[in-house]
């Protein structure tokens, strides 16, 4: 089935191009605004195969490009998910790339410049990438490292795109067509949760995402109150403070 994925600029073109021409790509725009499901949705309409690697400072280069493990007493090669998605001409989404470690970083290097390869020193060979293969790597500016957290020649590498998100027309839409929630009461969301975007001084983030806005939408769908619907899907995942809870759930209680 197609990824449901609604438009909001030229960003399907701008794919399309960079694929075209093996231009890797860099998705930026906080946590929950559709960065991943664009990527699906891109996937899908190319007809191509889609490997996606969440990154964390824990992963190593052996975990993306491989291993040599033992079965009925031989040794033997396993491909890891950077490796099966350059072999197999797959797109490789590397999900909030910045938390990556340093090492890992290095080793993309030679992936998204001309030579379009990667050097896997345990078996002293370089593997590099057919026509169809895309690299695409997002990351939140407002998460734990942002851009600081990748080198400049790093990122002059990629081609990149911003995310925000969506308009509030955008945004209704979408959360309709996610969740079969009525209009009327979607935009009563999307008005909330542009407000609690608008506060700026109490470390909320990024603020209520259009995730979390489907997820609220699910839960009324199917029978729970408005009010705590938005509180267990929206506003206790912004804040461990009790006081902030407080303050962001009695402004839930008059806006719903």
């Amino acid at each position: 089935m197609r990824p449901y994925y609604l438009e909001t600029g030229s960003e399907k073109k701008i794919f399309e191009v960079a694929f075209n021409n093996r231009l890797p790509l860099m998705f930026v725009g906080p946590s929950g605004c559709g960065k991943t499901r664009f990527v699906e949705f891109m996937a899908h309409s190319l007809g191509r195969p889609l490997v996606t690697v969440v990154c964390n400072d824990e992963t190593s280069t052996t975990d993306l490009l491989g291993r040599y493990l033992i079965k009925g007493g031989e040794t033997v090669w396993q491909d890891g998910p950077v490796l099966s998605a350059i072999k197999s001409g797959a797109i490789l989404y590397l999900d909030e790339v910045v938390e990556a470690r340093e090492d890992i970083i290095v080793i993309l290097h030679s992936l998204t410049d001309h030579r379009r390869q990667v050097y896997i020193d345990k078996k002293n060979e370089s593997v590099t990438a057919p026509d169809n293969f895309l690299l695409v790597a997002s990351y939140n500016p407002l998460g734990k490292r942002g851009l600081k957290g990748l080198r400049e020649s790093t990122r002059q590498r990629f081609v990149t795109l911003d995310f925000t998100y969506p308009s509030f027309d955008q945004e209704v839409e979408i959360v309709c067509q996610e969740s079969g929630l009525d209009k009327s009461a979607v935009k009563s969301l999307v008005k909330l949760s542009e407000k609690l975007r608008g506060i700026k001084d109490q470390n909320l983030g990024d603020g209520v995402s259009t995730r979390s806005l489907i997820a609220t939408a699910k839960l009324i769908k199917d029978g729970i109150f408005p009010r705590l619907a938005f509180k267990l899907a929206a506003i206790n995942c912004l804040t461990d403070e009790d006081d902030v809870r407080q303050t962001l759930n009695d402004l839930v209680d008059i806006s719903l």
